[in-house]
């Protein structure tokens, strides 16, 4: 009886030639990086998508959303769930023939004006200033770029 060793994994793999064979299928492969053009400068700075500046929009612009939508949301599920689990509270009457339930129903219309207030109010304070300076640095990189 003879042994014969069994197969190597990869029966054919091509010397150094993208895609690689080494990675795992579901991670993104990258192609090989151009040469560097030996006329030009390094950049003194990041690039605009790696910068931190675009992290901290994002967050800000993140925190806005939430903010508003669970304004808006919070105040509606807190209605349906009293309109569900309390009844004898939504019907009860605050005034001559205005039941409870009628009256909160009808603060829904003024809470959403207040989360878009509040939305309109965080993008003014947070997310416009960040968004004004991240575009002025891509200008000012737009035109060292054409200096080059």
């Amino acid at each position: 009886m003879s042994y014969d060793p069994p197969p190597p994994s990869y029966p054919y793999r091509p010397p150094d030639s993208f895609p690689s064979y080494d990675t795992y299928p579901w991670q993104p492969q990258q192609p090989p990086a151009p040469p560097e053009p030996a006329g030009r400068r390094p950049q003194r700075h990041a690039a605009l998508g790696h910068h931190s500046d675009l992290r901290v929009l994002r967050s800000a612009y993140r925190w806005q959303r939430r903010v508003a939508t669970l304004t808006a949301l919070g105040y509606f599920v807190l209605f349906l769930i009293l309109s569900a689990f309390a009844p004898s509270f939504m019907t009860s009457t605050v005034t001559d023939g205005l039941p409870t339930g009628l009256l909160l129903a009808l603060v829904q219309v003024p809470v959403t004006w207040l989360a878009i207030a509040l939305y309109e109010q965080t993008a003014r304070r947070r997310v416009d200033p960040l968004a004004d300076r991240i575009r002025k640095q891509a200008e000012l990189d737009a035109r060292r770029e054409e200096t080059r």
